[in-house]
């Protein structure tokens, strides 16, 4: 049974587990398990995705519940009327606690370049006796919180590897060798990068939505093996 976070007659809210494609795509066609499915059979509903997530991405996914509501709440993604903020766990520590990554990024379907601007905000570093390169005796992490200012595919994790902070788990943006290492040292095998946060005004109550989720259990695991506490640190206030 999926999480449903929120949930009225004209769209629903819920928290998608990673490795759990969103919807049907032609890259998994034969698969049947996808979010859209699994939901309509739960509430009985005619359901559409209103965004995306990648598949390795858990966290707050949207649904509309009828097709008049649909262009409505992607119109709020398209006039950026819509608050996404991530978690993530990259390689090293950014050297601003706080900062704007304003890098285009090339369509993957016209190869043109296209805005995309990511906020990214230190929660926590934490630096462990391991040698994780072979280059130095101690590692270096951090636990980012990320707010999307544009939508662009595989965002956050292109965004972050222009920087050089790698996302662990990442097989096709980030760092080999730390993914090598925190699967082997942690057996970790998901991607770290997690949809926190979502804040809107919901467009026929006109009712302020702010919903939070905690991550999955994958990630808290990682957050404890770097001494950092899940309940201090991802309390969220109102």
């Amino acid at each position: 049974m999926l999480n449903i976070l929120f949930e009225d007659e004209n769209l629903v809210i819920i928290d998608k587990p990673a490795g759990l494609l969103v919807h049907r795509t032609r890259q998994a066609f034969g698969e049947e398990e996808n979010a859209l499915i699994q939901l309509r059979d739960q509430i009985g509903s005619w359901v559409a995705p209103v965004h995306r997530l990648d598949r390795a991405t858990s966290g707050v996914l949207l649904f509309a519940k009828n097709e008049e509501i649909l262009p409505q709440l992607k119109a709020k993604f398209m006039e950026r009327e819509v608050q996404k903020t991530y978690l993530t766990i990259v390689r090293g520590i950014p050297k601003e606690k706080e900062g704007l990554i304003d890098h285009p990024l090339e369509s993957e379907r016209s190869k043109k370049l296209q805005e995309a601007q990511s906020k990214y905000k230190v929660k926590a570093k934490a630096e462990i006796p391991f040698n994780s390169t072979g280059r130095y005796p101690t590692s270096r992490y951090s636990l980012l919180e990320v707010e999307l200012l544009t939508g662009r595919t595989h965002q956050i994790r292109r965004h972050l590897a222009h920087i050089r902070h790698y996302i662990i788990g990442d097989k096709k943006h980030g760092d080999n060798k730390q993914n090598i290492f925190f699967e082997r040292q942690f057996g970790l095998q998901n991607l770290l990068l997690h949809a926190w946060k979502l804040s809107f005004v919901h467009p026929i109550s006109l009712e302020k939505i702010s919903l939070s989720c905690p991550p999955p259990v994958h990630f808290r695991t990682i957050m404890k093996i770097l001494d950092w506490n899940p309940n201090e640190i991802l309390t969220v206030t109102k």
